[in-house]
């Protein structure tokens, strides 16, 4: 089993025990995820993307090939509600994280709120734009609450899936790719933040250069990612000199910084990540953010509670986390929302000078090497 997983794995055996109940049980066993908080209705589009000058380093038979979704705010709620997971994909999600006793479509029942085409909204400006990346072995839409929160807030965002490092990727012909990282016993961690930070800058080209359909500010993009994801935030704001701003949700950097970052980073831990010393390279990344920084930690979270999966447990009745799940993703959305807007909204945010009576349960850590 992958380490941290322990947490989905009891989170999706709750999912079952409501999943096998007589028919009259069948609308309980529908999880709805927490609706977008922003004035505008959301709108998904899903892209398949080729990068012909780059060879897969991990299946290297063709060009590295990548699945992006593209949440942004939509001039109205027309269209069918987009599909969470398809059966495949919830089955060999399941079936990599060895979830005993998971319904193998258990992950079909959790509805999201972005409607498929939606027409975007049309506005007098440009829109700032967040890439962002999940955590090893998961896939895009394990995100969604985050990603359709922040384009109900008027942000494009772009949930990229790095080909073959998730457990399930549905192509548009049909064929779906599996996680061969995970299964490999050499993994240079570094070598894969490095290679999705390339994924992610290549997301950007193609987003800038098709202004047409949603209108991003190439002077407004943010990063963000949960574990694996948060490092390639990191490394791609390095390689990438426009990416202004980023976050790093719980994640080990791997990737060591060469030099000095100048720009704004958050770095936003649960339980463990309270401490500088449970993971070096947190104070380590600390001690190169020459720029605006905060390390914000949430002791009653856990590693997944930087996903949807904070909500699972919760909406039926189980808990993955102390916290209540509800409570979870409202933190997660307010502090990376308020990080966004002060750094690409230039909108001043009281709530990142200090602790807030309003959410007493997130704590500013202070590295001792800073004091």
């Amino acid at each position: 089993m992958i380490p941290s997983m322990r947490h989905v794995a009891a989170l999706l055996a709750a999912v079952t025990v409501m999943a096998v109940p007589a028919p009259a049980s069948a609308e309980a066993a529908t999880l709805v995820l927490p609706a977008p908080t922003g004035p505008f209705p959301v709108g998904r589009e899903d892209l398949h993307l080729v990068d012909a000058g780059r060879t897969d380093p991990w299946v290297p038979d063709g060009p590295r090939e990548l699945m992006v979704s593209v949440w942004y705010p939509a001039a109205a709620r027309h269209g069918a509600r987009v599909t969470y997971a398809s059966a495949t994909e919830s089955a060999r999600f399941i079936n990599l994280f060895e979830v005993d006793g998971a319904a193998p479509d258990a992950l079909t029942r959790v509805r999201a709120h972005a409607r498929a085409g939606a027409p975007p909204l049309r506005t007098a400006g440009r829109l700032p734009l967040v890439l962002l990346s999940p955590g090893f072995g998961t896939p895009r839409w394990l995100q969604t609450s985050l990603a359709e929160d922040l384009a109900g807030q008027g942000y494009v965002v772009a949930g990229v899936d790095h080909n073959y490092e998730a457990a399930a990727i549905t192509f548009p012909d049909g064929h779906v790719t599996e996680c061969v990282l995970c299964a490999r016993e050499d993994k240079d961690w570094s070598a894969i933040v490095a290679n999705r930070a390339a994924d992610l800058s290549f997301v950007l080209d193609r987003l800038l250069a098709t202004p047409g359909r949603w209108p991003i500010d190439p002077h407004r993009i943010g990063a963000a990612g949960h574990s694996l994801g948060g490092a390639a935030a990191a490394a791609v704001m390095l390689d990438d000199p426009r990416v202004d701003a980023g976050i790093n949700m719980d994640g080990t950097f791997h990737h060591d910084l060469a030099r000095d970052l100048d720009r704004p980073f958050l770095m936003f831990g649960a339980a463990a990540h309270g401490d500088p010393a449970a993971d070096p390279s947190w104070p380590t990344t600390w001690s190169h953010l020459t720029g605006w920084r905060r390390w914000l930690d949430v002791p009653t979270m856990v590693h997944f509670s930087f996903s949807d999966a904070a909500v699972f447990g919760p909406l039926i009745g189980e808990e993955v986390q102390p916290l209540d799940g509800a409570r979870t993703i409202e933190i997660i959305r307010r502090y990376d929302r308020a990080f966004f807007a002060h750094h690409l909204r230039g909108t001043p945010q009281p709530l990142l000078n200090g602790p807030s009576p309003r959410f007493p349960e997130v704590d500013f850590v202070t590295p001792p090497a800073t004091r």
